[in-house]
C-alpha cells in the first residue's frame, strides 16, 4: 500500500508539472506562431508589457514585487506583460477578497462576548498600547485577560501536552495545519480525533493541499471523514498559472472546547519531534493558551473553515462561558492576531515592526528564514543604531539551498548596522518568535520572509507582562550558546557569490 501511494503521488506531480509545461508552451507558440503576423503580435505585446509596467507601478503593492515583475517583463518584452496578465487574471481575489470581509463582519461582534479588557491594560501596559490598539482596533483582534499561557521550547514539549489537552476535550476540537505527515507524531493525534469524534464531539480538521502534497495519501480526506472526522483541504492544488496557488494556509492551531489553544511554528510531521532526523536538531516552538484568548482562536478558525462553506456555522454556539465568566486567573494580557494575504492589511509585519520600533532596551528575534524587503530591515537597523541590543537567530543548517543563500545576503548590511546575527549550529531553527523589554512577545507562525508576511495565511499570539514573555526570552538566551555570531568576516563574498546574492534578492518576492 506504501508503494502505491508513493506511486499514485508522483503520478500527480508529474501530471501537474506536464500541464504546467504545456500551458507555458502554449503561451510561447501564441506568441511567436505564425511568423506573417509575428511582427504585428509582438508590436502590440510590446506595447502590452509598457502598459502593464504602468499599471504595475501604480497599483498598491509592495515596492520590491514591483521591481521584480518590471524587471522580468524587461527581460522578456515580448511576452512578460502577457504572462502578467494570465497570471493575475485567473486569480479572482476580489472574490475572495470580498468573501473573507463577510466572513469577518458577520465573527467580529463575537470576539468581545463579555466587554473589552483594553480598559484595564491602558493603566497597566501603556508602553505597547498602540501595538494594542492596532490589533484590536484596526485589524479586529481584541485583547484579552483571565488567561494563562505555557510557552514551549521544543516540539516534543508540545506534543505531550497536545495529547493531555486532546483526551479532555468534552464539545469539540478544531485542527488547522500547513504540513501533516503520518508518522510517529500524527498518528497517534488522529487516532485520538477518530475516538473523540465517535464519542459525539464535532471534530474539525483542515490543512493546506500544497503543504501536505508529498505527505498524505490521496484518500486521506476520505478516511477522517469515514471516522466522523469533518475535513477541508484548503485552497487545492490545480495545475494553471494562478496567483492564488501562492495563498497557501501557513497557520497552526488547535482549539479545544473554545477554552484552549495551541500555535506557533509546529506541524504535525516527526521531524518537529525530532523522530525523524532533517538537518540536524530541530528547533521550534509553540505556545498554549488557556481562557478567554482560546475563544479569540476558535472565531479565526470558524472564520477559515466557513469561507467557502454553504451553511455558515452559529459562532456564539461554540462560546464556552454562556452560563458564568471565565474564572482563569489572568497572567498579564494576551492578544491572538490572524492575517491573510487578500486584503491590503499587513498584520504581521505591522506586528513584528511595532516590537521592533518601540524596543528600548533590546528585541530578540528567531526565525527560519530572513528574506526581507527594505520596511524590515530599516526597523532593524535603525534600532540597533538608536542603541537597542538586537539579535537574530537563523539556522545554520538550512532547509532550501537558495533561500539560505538569499537570507545571507542580508546579514553584511545588518551586521554592519549593529545587528547581531547568529546562526543555530546544531541543525535546523524553525521557531518564528519575537520577545522586547521583558514586556511583549509574539509566538506565531509567520518567518520573517515575503511568502509569511505578504501571500500565507498566517496567525499568531501577543503576549503582554506574562511569565511566558520570560519564557520565550530564556529559551533565546539558552540558545545562543550553541549557535555561531555572524561577523563581517563570515560575510565576505567573491564576486560571483555577490552575483548570485544580487539575483536572488531580486527574486526574494517569489520564494
Amino acid at each position: 500500500m506504501q508503494k502505491d501511494w508513493v506511486r499514485v503521488v508522483f503520478r500527480r506531480r508529474i501530471y501537474i508539472i506536464t500541464i504546467i509545461l504545456v500551458q507555458i508552451g502554449f503561451i510561447l507558440s501564441v506568441i511567436a506562431g505564425s511568423s506573417m503576423i509575428f511582427q504585428y503580435v509582438s508590436w502590440f505585446l510590446n506595447a502590452l508589457s509598457i502598459v502593464v509596467c504602468l499599471y504595475i507601478l501604480n497599483k498598491k503593492k509592495k515596492p520590491a514585487y514591483k521591481l521584480t515583475w518590471i524587471f522580468l517583463i524587461l527581460l522578456f518584452p515580448i511576452f512578460g506583460g502577457f504572462l502578467y496578465i494570465v497570471f493575475h487574471a485567473q486569480s479572482n481575489s476580489r472574490k475572495l477578497q470580498r468573501q473573507i470581509e463577510t466572513v469577518r463582519s458577520q465573527c467580529r461582534p463575537f470576539y468581545i462576548v463579555r466587554g473589552s479588557a483594553l480598559p484595564q491594560l491602558i493603566g497597566d501596559c501603556k508602553d505597547h498600547l498602540t501595538q494594542v490598539r492596532y490589533l484590536q482596533h484596526q485589524a479586529g483582534y481584541p485583547v484579552y485577560a483571565h488567561t494563562q499561557t505555557e510557552y514551549f521550547k521544543s516540539g516534543e514539549s508540545f506534543f505531550v501536552k497536545v495529547l493531555e489537552e486532546l483526551e479532555k476535550a468534552e464539545r469539540y476540537i478544531f485542527m488547522e495545519f500547513f504540513i501533516l505527515r503520518q508518522g510517529i507524531m500524527l498518528n497517534p493525534i488522529i487516532a485520538l480525533l477518530e475516538k473523540k469524534a465517535e464519542a459525539g464531539l464535532d471534530v474539525r480538521l483542515m490543512y493546506d493541499d500544497l503543504g501536505c502534497f508529498m505527505s498524505l495519501p490521496p484518500n486521506f480526506k476520505l478516511h477522517l471523514e469515514g471516522h466522523g472526522i469533518k475535513c477541508i483541504v484548503f485552497n487545492p492544488f490545480k495545475p494553471i498559472l494562478s496567483s492564488l496557488q501562492n495563498n497557501r494556509d501557513h497557520r497552526k492551531i488547535i482549539v479545544i472546547d473554545g477554552k484552549v489553544a495551541f500555535t506557533g511554528g509546529v506541524n504535525l510531521a516527526d521531524e518537529y519531534i525530532n523522530a525523524l532526523e532533517r538537518f540536524g536538531h530541530w528547533k521550534d516552538a509553540a505556545v498554549m493558551l488557556c481562557g478567554e484568548a482560546a475563544w479569540s482562536f476558535t472565531l479565526i478558525f470558524l472564520q477559515m473553515w466557513n469561507l467557502e462553506q454553504q451553511e455558515k456555522d452559529d459562532y456564539q454556539a461554540f462560546y464556552p462561558w454562556k452560563d458564568a465568566p471565565c474564572t482563569i486567573r489572568s497572567d498579564g494580557y494576551v492578544q491572538p492576531y490572524a492575517d491573510n494575504p487578500i486584503d491590503p492589511e499587513n498584520v504581521v509585519e505591522h506586528v513584528y515592526i511595532q516590537i521592533i520600533n518601540q524596543a528600548k532596551e533590546y528585541v530578540y528575534i528567531s526565525t527560519p528564514y530572513l528574506v526581507v524587503d527594505d520596511n524590515m530591515v530599516s526597523a532593524l537597523t535603525l534600532a540597533a543604531k538608536s542603541g537597542v541590543d538586537v539579535r537574530i537567530i537563523t539556522p545554520h543548517r538550512w532547509d532550501k539551498k537558495i533561500v539560505a543563500v538569499t537570507s545571507r545576503s542580508y546579514y553584511r548590511q545588518l551586521v554592519s548596522s549593529g545587528v547581531k546575527v547568529y546562526e543555530y549550529t546544531n541543525g535546523f531553527n524553525h521557531s518564528k518568535t519575537f520577545v522586547s523589554d521583558d514586556t511583549v512577545a509574539s509566538v506565531g507562525t509567520a518567518n520573517l520572509d515575503f511568502r509569511s508576511l505578504y501571500l500565507h495565511f498566517e496567525c499568531g499570539v501577543c503576549i503582554y507582562k506574562n511569565q511566558a514573555v520570560e519564557s520565550v526570552k530564556q529559551d533565546f538566551l539558552a540558545t545562543l550558546p550553541i549557535c555561531h555570531r555572524i561577523t563581517l568576516e563570515d560575510c565576505a563574498r567573491n564576486t560571483f557569490q555577490q552575483l548570485l546574492q544580487d539575483v536572488l534578492r531580486l527574486f526574494a518576492p517569489f520564494m
